[in-house]
């Protein structure tokens, strides 16, 4: 018969081990969910965090964040090694081609996600800047940037011109900058780049991107882009531009003192203005659309799973929520103008406040009609070589007077070498 002791003893052995196995299962149920991103994409994550723990109690986000550029880096070292995945990626836009060509992520028009049940629900175009040219989704957009011209609506008047001469065509934009600078001595634009930037997205044919067409052909000789440089070396000639860089002491302090009359970009640069770039010039600015109402787009973000990620299923929940939750998307734009890819989150009454940083416009009607006629524009694995090959052309023409067809066809000719390189690496 046992004794006292060894009853004791065994008891307290079998609550030890019924404690550890306890244990074991808790922690076995329990997951942990990695995000990565970078800023100001993180804070929206954080923001939200509260959200996904009363539906998902037993699911913990990690999340990890890096700058713009060393986030990019770091997930395409992790997709090509397949170590160090995370479950869920933040993709910027401009770099959503090379990820999507590189077969690492998943196809979310397939089962189980079945984004396209959802297609209603996002911006348009939007939705299919995701979607590759064989028709997979590897990527859901969370937010966007429509294109937008902010201008001093003061150096304006006392030039003496209008609003309408200045968005008539690229030609009036162009004479009425001639105008601003000769009676206020103020630059139409900071860098004659920019325009470039924005012609090059008008007329892009469906299925095509900015720099390579649905088949991979290269674009960049093409009548937009001879235009684009044209427009842009007259500005320059004209001396219309300041050669300033942009996110440069010389850009905000332009801002600030009325030194460049006109901005273009994505309609977030009017909150970055108000809350820190020149908030000292409230009541002095107004947006309006592009010249030409050429619809553009700046920027977006967009999640997407990696093939190797371990908890898919949790990553499509947590995609769902911050993409197709109305409150958030909202939150989202309110608290970093983040503007909203779900269009549920367009219609609440947030768009018809007047803001005062530009001297009470309801600017975000502007910007909602620009998102809705934003055609999608397709992305190439190529897309940021090409854009350095002809920013360096374009510096060519502008500062050393190089010929544009030249520059063109010289940059046309640099691409296609790569285009070869890159598919003779993948045949190998």
């Amino acid at each position: 018969m046992p004794s006292f002791r060894a009853i004791t003893i065994a008891g307290k052995t079998f609550c030890v081990l019924a404690s550890l196995l306890a244990c074991s299962l808790a922690c076995a149920q329990s997951q942990t969910l990695t995000i990565t991103a970078y800023p100001a994409v993180d804070e929206i994550i954080k923001s939200a965090i509260p959200t996904w723990n009363k539906l998902h109690p037993d699911v913990q986000i990690r999340l990890i964040s890096r700058e713009m550029e060393n986030h990019h880096t770091a997930m395409t070292t992790a997709l090509s090694t397949r170590s160090n995945l995370p479950d869920v990626m933040a993709l910027e836009f401009s770099r959503l081609g090379r990820f999507a060509s590189a077969g690492g992520l998943e196809d979310l028009a397939q089962p189980p996600y079945l984004i396209g049940q959802y297609q209603s629900r996002y911006v348009p175009f939007a939705y299919k800047q995701g979607t590759t040219k064989v028709g997979a989704v590897v990527a859901a957009p969370t937010d966007i940037g429509p294109g937008t011209m902010l201008y001093r609506a003061d150096v304006l008047q006392k030039a003496g011109v209008t609003e309408a001469e200045l968005t008539q065509s690229w030609e009036s934009f162009v004479a009425t900058g001639l105008k601003i600078k000769a009676r206020t001595g103020a630059y139409l634009v900071s860098n004659a780049g920019d325009v470039k930037d924005i012609l090059i997205r008008s007329g892009v044919k469906p299925g095509d991107g900015l720099y390579f067409d649905a088949q991979g052909n290269v674009l960049v000789d093409s009548p937009r882009f001879v235009r684009a440089f044209e427009l842009a070396r007259t500005i320059r000639q004209n001396k219309l531009d300041g050669k300033i860089p942009a996110w440069s002491n010389d850009w905000t302090q332009g801002f600030k003192n009325g030194g460049i009359a006109t901005q273009m970009s994505g309609a977030w640069l009017a909150g970055h203005m108000a809350a820190w770039i020149a908030p000292t010039t409230k009541g002095l600015w107004r947006v309006t659309q592009l010249p030409e109402k050429t619809w553009a787009a700046w920027g977006g973000t967009f999640y997407v799973i990696p093939k190797n990620a371990q908890n898919k299923a949790q990553a499509w929940e947590f995609i769902k929520l911050m993409t197709l939750n109305r409150d958030l998307q909202l939150n989202a734009f309110k608290v970093k103008d983040a503007f909203p890819a779900l269009l549920d989150a367009h219609t609440d009454v947030f768009y018809d406040e007047p803001l005062d940083f530009l001297g009470g416009q309801k600017a975000r009607q502007w910007w909602r009609e620009a998102a809705m006629n934003i055609q999608p524009i397709g992305v190439n694995k190529l897309d940021n070589i090409a854009d350095e090959v002809v920013n360096t052309e374009l510096d060519k023409v502008l500062s050393h007077g190089k010929d544009i067809r030249a520059a063109l066809a010289d940059a046309k000719a640099l691409l296609d070498k790569r285009a070869h390189r890159y598919d003779s690496r993948r045949l190998q």
